[in-house]
């Protein structure tokens, strides 16, 4: 059941990923559960008329607080007494759910995920999602097969009159926001000696965490990964389960139980999923047993700083295959994680000995480029990294704290001050070196790079700057050294849409391109639509 679940629910994410003639949606973090970025049915935006004598701001929305999570969109839904609409659904780190027309960006219904009596959470002294915690990570939608009819999951942080601090998880109607079921709290233990436990379990502390990672979806579950505040001790590595259906908790594993730290941080990247049903992510700095078992595992089941694959097998999550550095304590210790980054999951490779490769790629603060086969992902040597598939050592001056894209072939990764790099695959080996780069460099944390294209045709690749003043970029995708277009270039200021915001993920689909706002939503599209 576990093998079929996941391959169902991959097809179900595949055919959404095809060219296909109607109008795709975007459910999820990054286009879908590999997160490669793509939307491979755009037919309307081309690398002819993405131009600024043609294309340009629509619309801005203004709403309740800052937008973090990725705009999602679903084509074709029916809002009661307002007919059939085309929806944005768009979160706020003041805890609201909005669902706007897409193509004007008028309000079709709002609703708060705060309790009575409850406010957004303060920053807890941590600059990372400031001045409010609400609602961070991506939210996920679940649709009823062949219809719009849907559901919106989403976590949500609050604080109450008492000053106590509340994580809980949402499933409400994606055609009216209504709650479908009463939110439930996050609570959660797992044996353990670490720096959060008690009595012989790690417990979690809603106030001491984030929900930053966008939601997963997969198999009829809902999984969630969870952030410390800055570095702010105690916090451990967790992950949690929820039952679509009724938002019980199916499944608990915490990755650093008996010792500290091992943040999932993933640039708010959701956790990844291949068509098995297995999950992948990137671990931050934390404890990492070198003394392993018979295995090959860490001795005391703690993995911090490390590429895991998680198994969902009989409803339980577990440590199924890793990879973590030969330096991976020192790396550790000055905080120079794995996890500042998002796992990407790769379509099947035939290599140069005609096997078919099953990998998956991510990169954090290290400027390395890890490349893991699924199967057998290198584990843990003291001494080098050679049982690892591939590694790309200072492929990525300045290191990433974002999501990397993939398409046709290319990976393309947007470090820290410095510009957008693709790197071609070629007989399931990555070139050592970019093959293409953009002329902008991208300050602080970089860029996470959406892809819109019609199959093979059309590759656009889309990243906002994140500076005093927002400038979102469109790229060639064979090319990107061409810039398209920028909201720069426009006269009198005719596309920009304000200051930049930590995490800005574009969302292309049905000829427009959403990017969330530290005030809003900002939609750009052809000017003659």
């Amino acid at each position: 059941m576990h093998l079929q679940s996941g391959l169902l629910l991959w097809s179900l994410f595949a055919a959404r990923l095809l060219p296909l003639a109607a109008q795709p949606n975007v459910l999820t973090s990054h286009n879908d559960v590999h997160r490669t970025g793509q939307n491979l049915a755009e037919t309307i935006l081309t690398t002819s008329n993405v131009s600024s004598v043609t294309f340009g701001k629509l619309f801005q929305s203004t709403l309740d607080g800052v937008v973090d999570a990725q705009p999602l969109y679903v084509a074709g839904v029916s809002i009661p007494s307002q007919g059939i609409h085309n929806v944005l659904i768009v979160a706020t780190e003041n805890d609201s759910l909005y669902a706007l027309d897409a193509a004007t960006g008028a309000q079709l219904w709002k609703v708060t995920l705060l309790a009575s009596g409850e406010t957004a959470s303060d920053d807890r002294g941590c600059g990372q999602v400031t001045p409010q915690i609400g609602i961070t990570s991506t939210p996920v939608i679940w649709l009823k097969t062949g219809t719009s009819e849907g559901v919106i999951f989403a976590v949500a942080m609050s604080k109450d009159a008492s000053g106590n601090y509340h994580q809980r998880l949402h499933k409400v109607s994606l055609t009216t926001g209504k709650a479908l079921v009463a939110a439930v709290d996050i609570a959660a233990k797992y044996p353990g000696t670490g720096e959060d436990s008690s009595g012989g379990y790690a417990l979690f502390d809603p106030k001491q965490y984030k929900e930053r990672s966008g939601l997963l979806l997969l198999g009829g579950v809902v999984y969630l990964g969870w952030a410390s505040h800055c570095d702010d001790a105690p916090y451990t590595g967790w992950i949690m389960g929820y039952n679509a259906t009724t938002l019980a908790q199916t499944s608990v594993i915490d990755v650093t139980p008996n010792g500290a730290e091992g943040a999932i941080w993933g640039a708010g990247a959701g956790l990844a999923a291949d068509s098995s049903g297995y999950i992948y992510f990137l671990d931050a700095n934390g404890t990492f047993d070198t003394t392993l078992n018979a295995q090959g595992f860490p001795s005391s089941g703690d993995y911090g700083n490390a590429f895991i694959k998680l198994s969902t097998a009989s409803g339980q999550l577990t440590v199924a295959d890793y990879f973590t550095m030969y330096n991976t304590t020192a790396e550790s210790n000055a905080d120079e994680d794995l996890g500042s980054g998002g796992a990407l999951i790769l379509p099947d490779m035939t290599d140069a000995n005609g096997q078919v490769q099953h990998l998956a790629i991510g990169a954090g603060k290290d400027s390395n480029i890890y490349l893991v086969n699924r199967d057998n992902m290198g584990k843990f040597s003291p001494t080098n990294d050679s049982a690892i598939y591939q590694e790309l050592d200072g492929a990525l001056p300045g290191g990433i704290w974002s999501m990397p894209a993939y398409y046709q072939g290319r990976v393309y990764f947007g470090a820290v001050g410095g510009p957008i790099r693709a790197f071609q695959f070629s007989k399931a080996m990555l070139s050592l070196t970019p093959v293409s780069t953009t002329g902008t460099q991208f300050p602080y944390p970089g860029a996470t790079p959406s892809i819109s294209a019609n199959g093979a045709a059309n590759g656009i690749l889309w990243a906002v700057e994140n500076n005093t003043l927002a400038v979102l970029h469109a790229y060639a995708a064979g090319n990107l050294s061409q810039e398209l277009y920028n909201t720069s270039q426009a006269a009198n200021g005719r596309d920009q849409f304000g200051a930049g915001n930590k995490f800005m993920v574009p969302t292309i689909v049905n000829g427009k391109v959403y990017v969330g706002t530290p005030n809003g939503v900002a939609a750009f599209g052809l000017l003659s639509q």
